[in-house]
């Protein structure tokens, strides 16, 4: 179908107004930040209490019953690092799924431009996470942890979860109103990446000997090639660093870490891709 038959069913992803464009993604992300808290008693403090919540639970578990810790220097900063950047990750995806047919008001107005809506769900998820690194920070200092160059690494690994997290999330917004099934899918395979990706345990178990007994000497190679376990390996040499805590090239080479940001790019570019083609036609699938 030609571009200008597709526009027939409706406005583009992004309109014909890049500043209002995004003044409409800032007010949507803001006005979603607030309304989310909006009469509970603790207001903002709910961002900071889940993912400290989710963390503490298996703070607990992994310590003192599986005592998977072991060997991982500030185990705590280490699993709260990548607790709140997965949570982000969670709530930018999972958010996006339903965003579009939650904004079925929103998508009747014929000049509003559809890549506002998950993109402000990635904005909103921001703000959160601007909230739990904050937290992070403090908690790395009081356990100890020197503040470092290094830790201005963590801006770019940001970025990097946010582009990834922004691309799936476009994809999953514009698949959703086609497909219901989207939804209890993406559940499953997120719980599945979960355990894949080394947040409760550092990625150098992929190099253990137990690991290499079971699955070969490729396992790490491989196992970093997902962007998730490569953007977690980094942030933690970044902030903890050592040598328990290798850095991702370390763990898993040059190839793999080459690989998992091919992927990042891909998983945006491919979820720009279908967004733009899916958006004229959002209202007449839902």
């Amino acid at each position: 179908m030609s571009a200008r038959h597709a526009h027939a069913y409706g406005p583009s992803a992004l309109g014909d107004d890049a500043r209002r464009f995004w003044e409409l993604t800032l007010t949507l992300a803001r006005s979603d930040f607030k309304l989310r808290y909006f009469g509970s008693a603790l207001g903002y403090v709910w961002s900071l209490m889940r993912p400290l919540l989710f963390f503490g639970v298996l703070y607990v578990f992994f310590t003192e019953i599986l005592q998977i810790s072991k060997g991982v220097p500030h185990y705590g900063v280490y699993l709260l690092t990548c607790v709140v950047l997965w949570s982000y990750f969670a709530e930018v995806t999972g958010g996006s799924v339903p965003s579009l047919v939650n904004r079925e008001g929103l998508l009747r107005k014929i000049r509003f431009p559809r890549m506002v809506i998950p993109l402000s769900v990635s904005l909103t998820a921001a703000f959160n996470l601007a909230l739990n690194m904050v937290v992070v920070v403090v908690f790395a200092l009081l356990n100890g942890v020197d503040p470092k160059l290094s830790w201005l690494e963590l801006v770019p690994i940001v970025l990097g979860f946010a582009v990834m997290a922004t691309g799936f999330g476009m994809l999953l917004s514009a698949a959703y109103p086609r497909f219901r099934d989207v939804a209890p899918i993406w559940e499953v395979l997120l719980q599945a990446w979960f355990y894949c990706s080394p947040i409760m345990y550092a990625s150098t178990k992929y190099s253990s000997p137990t690991a290499i007994a079971t699955f070969g000497t490729g396992l790490a190679h491989i196992a970093m090639i997902n962007p998730a376990a490569m953007l977690f390996t980094q942030a933690t040499h970044a902030v903890i660093g050592g040598p328990q805590l290798p850095s991702a090239p370390a763990v898993g080479g040059w190839l793999a870490t080459v690989l998992a940001f091919t992927v990042i790019l891909a998983a945006f570019a491919v979820g720009w891709w279908f967004f733009t083609r899916e958006a004229p036609r959002v209202a007449e699938n839902l």
